[in-house]
């Protein structure tokens, strides 16, 4: 029996060599549950899709094995090669121009250190928690030709550009890229503001003393600390621009003629409502491919300078 004055005696500890080892699939089960959604979820119609994509099919009756012959139909359909140029035109509205926005924004509070920053926050961010459709709603009534938007260059004497935004060769995919940017400028700000509000002031005091002004120290400071920031920012405003389907849907179904027409529109489209399922699929498959790519390329730059 140990004396109340006597320290426990500890037990010898293991050596090194000797330590249990636990069975190599204990991780896997704890990882288990959530690789069956995924793969149920995900992986599974991403293969299925690939599938459909290799044959010419309707939907309901029998299909005929195709090959490649969709894949080949992307490069040789001038409508859809339209439709991927539109996806792309969108991503300029959708990631660059919040980009831009979203720096100079942050920037500007950061230096300014604004009073009622928690409530800007929550302003700017509001279009994120709106759903698409009802922004699309709301956009397709500013923009009709009686509506705010006409009205208000009507009242300072811009009557000469009032036109139908959403009927307009030229403008309607404009017209929508901003509704776009409307929507993810939130986003950037948001993340680009997380970011800047990490970076130590001695590193902006040090900066002035040597005399660098606002401008210099944007670039020389705030720029390269929001790297991260910038990357994330690209990546999920990059997404959005590819599957963009809703706001099209709503704001233009793709016209007028097939002027704002995007990969995900077509998917609905040639699935849905002319049963081309496997051209549909095709579309699916490198449209995903896409997202990937580009998003690579993006997250592989923003590690690479992060990490300078």
């Amino acid at each position: 029996m140990t004396s109340p004055t006597t320290p426990a005696r500890r037990a010898p500890s293991q050596p090194r060599g000797q330590r249990r080892r636990h069975p190599w699939y204990r991780p896997w089960l704890y990882l288990a549950p959530a690789l069956v959604v995924y793969g149920g979820f995900l992986l599974f119609p991403l293969v299925r899709s690939a599938q459909f994509s290799l044959f010419a099919w309707d939907g309901l009756g029998a299909s005929e094995f195709v090959g490649l012959a969709h894949y080949a139909d992307l490069v040789a359909d001038p409508d859809l090669r339209a439709a991927f140029g539109h996806a792309l035109v969108l991503i300029g509205f959708f990631a660059l121009v919040p980009l831009v926005l979203g720096l100079i924004t942050a920037a500007v509070l950061r230096r300014g250190r604004v009073r009622g920053l928690s409530l800007f926050r929550t302003v700017v961010f509001v279009p994120q928690v709106i759903a698409m459709v009802v922004v699309a709603v709301a956009w397709r009534q500013i923009y009709a030709p009686d509506g705010p938007l006409n009205a208000v260059l009507d009242a300072v004497g811009l009557d000469a550009l009032t036109r139908a935004w959403l009927g307009d060769y030229t403008w309607t995919l404009p017209a929508v890229g901003v509704v776009g940017t409307w929507v993810q400028t939130g986003l950037v700000t948001v993340l680009l503001l997380a970011g800047m509000s990490r970076v130590p002031n001695e590193l902006y005091e040090a900066a002035r003393l040597d005399g660098a002004n606002a401008v210099r120290e944007f670039f020389a400071i705030t720029l390269p600390s929001v790297r991260g920031e910038v990357a994330v920012a690209l990546t999920l405003t990059i997404v959005a621009a590819l599957k963009t389907f809703d706001l099209v849907y709503v704001t233009t179904s793709g016209g007028p003629g097939n002027s704002t027409t995007v990969p995900a529109y077509e998917v609905f489209q040639r699935a849905f409502r002319t049963g081309e399922v496997g051209s549909a699929a095709a579309i699916a498959v490198t449209l995903t491919a896409l997202v990937f790519a580009i998003n690579l390329v993006v997250n592989r730059i923003g590690g690479r300078e992060g990490h300078r």
